[in-house]
């Protein structure tokens, strides 16, 4: 095994026996705990940005391991794992978000730390061995596994009403999930692939013939499937109200990272070896995303609690995804990707700071707040742009991601309609997010946070707090300042799956 392969394995297996390790209480020394969590939360972060900066586009997968002795071959499962042009960035994401909740998580003073950091790193683990599969029951499995500290977390350490929170989310995320598991079945079976993996059914599809009314039923089940869990419009209900109820460490990995299995699986199985029926379904979907897009935008609005409007921008920034993806194109989904990284970062990173700013004015509600640049600069500096990234300015990932999704639209006659209602999303991202950053950090002091800093003084923010934050907002700036870093990779992976598609839409022009 060489160096990569161990860094690809060490992601997954590094968090998983950290999560025994503070299961078990070990180390019971406050400081020796935070430090042993650095190195747990650290490592799959190292490992994502060197494999991301070794990945040498090549076609395929690299960086490959392959365990085939489980006595599952008859089932043609295995134990396989690799980076391929679509997962790379997503998996190197994956640590960088990871590494930052993980920060927040050691330094959140949370009851019962260690169990807190036991099931975070063992969500962090499912998350990186998803990215990393190339076998579809792993890449099912490690969802599972980073799915389930999900629902103990917000049950624990939620906010209010975190029970019945708890609960809904279970309910909705399980029904999905096992719809998608259903329709990923029914495909391996219909097309009898020697191995359960992204490759193998990808050759077995291409050389068998799927009925239309079968190639349809396995999509639809599919699409709402995976689309449950992405939260797609009328399906969305779950993911705001979790997103507000649970500690940041879990917003952070859930919004930023979990949530993105379900457009993973659109974007590597569902449309490519799917393409006819996802053509039929295309309509539906995007008019379900411009759901997404205003209806959702516009509760984002009406919010009063900062963190609730980052709730529900998150969930409304999922439809630009779908988007792309119902534009059944290259670029389309090539854009969807771009998104879904930046996003990813995006979010985290306005979870992560919207949890320093209650932690200095023990508040989320933005009418209780005001004035706070003056107390807090750099707070303030780094609220803001990660606003301006979240709307999709220029100079920030999002911008490539939503620019490119804009122009998958355009190619077509029959989505300008589309086109044109989405963009209005633009503006509404722009209202709800620069509100709140001038009632947050701008305007008149509240009554209620005068008193607070009589009795306190606010400080801006510390070293620790500093590094996560610039992380997360420096892989931004990198995407959007170079989207050559990682858009070559995931041309030339997309356009190799979607060839088929794009022949379609050039014989449709």
């Amino acid at each position: 095994m060489n160096l990569e392969t161990t860094l690809l394995l060490g992601s997954i297996i590094v968090p998983a026996l950290g999560s025994l390790l503070f299961f078990y209480g070990f180390p019971k020394d406050g400081e020796a705990l935070k430090k042993l969590g650095y190195i747990i939360f650290g490592f799959p972060c190292f490992a994502g940005i060197v494999l991301f900066l070794k990945f040498d586009s090549a076609d395929g997968y690299c960086f490959e391991f392959l365990y085939d002795r489980m006595g599952l071959q008859e089932l043609g499962i295995t134990f396989h794992l690799g980076l391929n042009g679509v997962s790379s960035p997503l998996f190197a994401m994956a640590g960088i978000v990871g590494f930052g909740a993980g920060i927040a998580a050691i330094h959140s003073g949370a009851d019962r730390l260690p169990l807190y950091l036991a099931l975070l790193s063992l969500m962090l683990s499912g998350l990186m061995g998803l990215f990393a599969s190339v076998d579809i029951f792993f890449y099912y499995l490690f969802h599972e596994f980073a799915l389930i500290p999900t629902f103990i977390m917000i049950g624990l350490w939620g906010g209010r009403d975190r029970r019945s929170i708890s609960l809904e989310i279970t309910i909705y995320l399980t029904l999905g999930a096992l719809i998608s598991l259903g329709g990923l079945v029914a495909l391996n079976v219909m097309v009898d692939a020697p191995k359960f993996d992204f490759p193998h059914l990808s050759a077995a599809i291409s050389q068998t013939s799927l009925l239309d009314s079968s190639a349809y039923k396995i999509f639809g089940l599919l699409l709402f499937g995976f689309g449950i869990l992405v939260a797609l419009f009328p399906f969305h209900t779950w993911a705001a109200r979790g997103y507000d109820a649970a500690p940041t460490s879990v917003s952070m990995l859930h919004a930023g990272v979990l949530k993105k299995f379900g457009l993973y699986g659109l974007i590597q199985i569902a449309v490519p070896l799917l393409p006819q029926a996802a053509e039929c379904w295309s309509p539906w979907l995007m008019w379900l995303a411009l759901g997404n897009i205003l209806l959702v935008g516009m509760v984002a609005v009406a919010q009063t609690s900062f963190k609730s409007m980052i709730s529900y921008g998150s969930v409304m920034h999922m439809g630009y995804c779908f988007l792309g993806i119902g534009a059944c194109s290259a670029l389309g989904a090539g854009s969807a990707i771009m998104l879904m990284c930046a996003h990813g970062l995006s979010v985290a990173l306005m979870f992560l700071l919207a949890s320093f700013v209650h932690k200095r004015t023990n508040t989320f509600e933005m009418s209780e707040m005001g004035g706070l640049a003056v107390q807090t600069p750099l707070l303030a500096c780094f609220c803001i742009a990660a606003t301006l990234a979240t709307i999709g300015l220029p100079g920030f990932g999002n911008f490539w991601g939503e620019f490119g999704i804009f122009l998958s639209l355009g190619e077509s006659q029959d989505h300008l309609w589309f086109l044109v209602i989405a963009a209005l999303g633009i503006i509404l991202s722009a209202v709800f997010g620069l509100r709140a950053v001038a009632r947050v950090f701008f305007g008149r002091q509240s009554d209620e946070l005068n008193e607070q800093t009589k009795r306190k003084p606010i400080t801006d923010l510390t070293k620790v707090e500093i590094l996560p934050a610039s992380l997360i907002l420096g892989s931004l700036l990198l995407i959007g300042l170079w989207p050559l870093s990682i858009s070559p990779r995931i041309d030339r992976e997309i356009h190799g799956k979607y060839s088929q598609l794009d022949t379609q839409n050039s014989l449709a022009k």
